[in-house]
């Protein structure tokens, strides 16, 4: 998609509003950067005279489908109607891709939210299965194709959807493919906030330790306010911490929970790597007896044990 080939048109009931250009990060302090520079709200863009919004279900086109571990793959996408993914320009973004015959899976692009047209996803290639098989599915396209895929909603962070100008410490502990999610609150963090960053990923082999190429890089360019722990559960390596994970490392990795509301932890992966450091994320009670709404459900494991409490941390 040309940026430069657009025509914009306004939503009616989402008027774009740009912020003032940030001056100083340093000097006017967290909670005055994040107010000096709003978020961009998104507008609607497009070729055809069609405009798209991020909630609806559309089409998005890969441009190219990379490799980049044994059972991983980045997509690069396209899509059209509108200048960003989400609903504005700094908001951490989620889609939900819909493939033949399996249910709705969730991805967070590691791309930041203002790419205009295109965005990233990391996804993993989990065995084909019934009602499953998503990750098989987007990884098996190749550049040209398409798939089904709508924003979701804006996830709310203890009560607020931004996550800049709010902590001072911020922790993100992944395992394995969570650290997809993780990456782009990273990028926003770094870029418009002044907060310090701990990242704790875990990973089985030194393979498997995905963007480590990109945390590395990301860690040179901001010495001081970025510090990466790795840590292996299949193999001993120099330079690398072992297991995955217990209340020793977390309070060697992470931010110190006596920094109180100064410190926020964010925990993704897999269900089960998630309910060891913060139990399990449970869903509201329906009265028909559907799937209700995600919420957080109390602070268990290794982060509790810590000494963190549930203000501290968040299970994305």
């Amino acid at each position: 998609m040309l940026a430069g080939a657009l025509t914009p048109m306004r939503r009616p009931s989402s008027p774009a509003v740009v912020g003032a250009l940030l001056a100083s990060a340093t000097s006017i302090g967290r909670a005055a950067l994040a107010a000096s520079s709003p978020a961009v709200t998104q507008t609607a863009e497009c070729l055809t005279g069609s405009a798209s919004f991020p909630e609806e279900l559309q089409t998005y086109h890969v441009m190219n489908n990379t490799r980049v571990s044994p059972d991983s793959n980045i997509l690069r996408v396209g899509f059209q109607g509108r200048n960003y993914l989400g609903f504005d320009d700094r908001t951490p973004t989620c889609i939900s891709v819909y493939s033949p015959n399996a249910k709705a899976k969730s991805y967070s692009p590691i791309s930041l939210p203002d790419e205009r047209g295109t965005f990233e996803l990391l996804v993993k290639s989990y065995p084909m299965r019934p009602g499953g098989g998503v990750g098989a599915y987007l990884c098996s396209l190749n550049a040209g194709d398409t798939f089904e895929a709508k924003v979701k909603s804006k996830r709310v962070v203890h009560r607020s959807s931004d996550i800049v100008g709010r902590w001072s410490q911020v922790g993100l502990v992944a395992g394995g493919t969570g650290i997809a999610p993780l990456y782009q609150l990273l990028q926003i963090l770094l870029r418009d906030d002044t907060s310090v960053i701990s990242v704790l990923s875990i990973n089985k082999r030194e393979e498997d330790i995905l963007l480590k190429t990109e945390l590395d890089e990301l860690a040179r360019k901001h010495p001081g306010r970025l510090r990466l722990t790795y840590s292996l559960t299949d193999e001993n390596k120099p330079g690398y911490e072992s297991g995955r994970g217990n209340v020793e490392m977390a309070l060697r990795a992470l931010p110190k929970p006596s920094l109180k509301r100064e410190v926020m932890v964010f925990v993704c992966g897999k269900d089960g790597f998630v309910e060891s450091y913060g139990g399990r994320v449970e869903r509201e009670k329906t009265s028909d007896g559907s799937k209700g709404k995600k919420i957080q459900g109390p602070l268990l494991g290794i982060l509790k044990d810590a000494g963190f409490d549930e203000s501290q941390v968040f299970k994305y």
